[in-house]
């Protein structure tokens, strides 16, 4: 538990605010680092007991280097692919856990996170874009192995709490097939000693310990909700990592195109 049901529903409300004032397409629009843009979120990234938990996982300088906002409405078909985090980061190595935190009950009929035990000693697998229709993915991409859906373990959670998993185990979530809603946040937590091996200076928040590294540009602190001298390193952070997992997909297609093959 990283805080009482009182603090989640405040968050929630705070959630639930930007969504009257932004419409309901402010999320797919603010992806990848949101908490520059909105005071709650970059207050989430830094409660003490998650960080507490991080700490013990990857030592006490710790980086906020990515969020994403996980929105499930009732009934929704929409789902995540089996898939694993690292795949398109382009990051030194795995020192990076995320944090997913619930806003409300996160169940199996409302689609919470499915995770594969142990599937993070199998290193970086190969993925595949399918396209699926009402995937969250921006291809559908999948891990290139068959998934024994007996072997994953549903992550059920309650408003305030969280769990922590590896950059590198295969997870997913499936439809929402209930009257409820599901909200959560996940937050992308890197050790400051890993650096970015692609492309461009990336970008992080400081949340504990040090940057002694100095491994990525440090994220300031917005003063409000879409702060003028926050935005624009928004929009260039946010540009660079596009086009960095934009470079990860082409070379991929490379790779695995047959000698001879050209694109259609």
């Amino acid at each position: 538990r990283a805080f009482g049901p009182d603090k989640a529903a405040t968050y929630l409300k705070a959630f639930d605010d930007v969504l009257a004032r932004q419409g309901n397409d402010v999320w797919a629009q603010t992806k990848i680092k949101p908490h520059l843009l909105f005071l709650w979120l970059n207050g989430l990234i830094r409660e003490p007991v998650i960080l507490d938990a991080v700490e013990d996982v990857l030592g006490p300088d710790i980086l906020a280097w990515v969020v994403g906002v996980f929105p499930k409405k009732p009934h929704s078909p929409d789902f995540l692919n089996w898939h694993q985090d690292a795949t398109y980061w382009g990051l030194s190595e795995p020192a990076v856990t995320t944090a997913w935190v619930a806003l409300t009950p996160s169940r199996p009929e409302n689609g919470c996170m499915r995770v594969v035990p142990g599937s993070h000693l199998s290193e970086q697998l190969p993925h595949h874009d399918t396209f699926a229709a009402n995937s969250l993915l921006s291809r559908g991409q999948e891990v290139s192995v068959d998934v024994d859906e007996a072997d994953a373990v549903d992550i059920v959670l309650q408003p305030g709490e969280f769990s922590l998993h590896h950059t590198m185990t295969i997870h997913g979530s499936q439809a929402n097939r209930s009257a409820t809603r599901r909200v959560g946040i996940a937050i992308r937590y890197v050790a400051a000693h890993v650096r970015q091996t692609l492309g461009d200076a990336d970008s992080a928040t400081l949340v504990r310990g040090n940057n002694a590294h100095g491994s990525f540009v440090l994220e300031p602190t917005p003063r409000s909700d879409f702060d003028p001298e926050v935005v624009p390193l928004y929009d260039r952070m946010v540009g660079t990592f596009k086009a960095r997992k934009q470079s990860v997909v082409e070379d991929q297609d490379r790779v695995s195109r047959p000698a001879g093959h050209a694109n259609s």
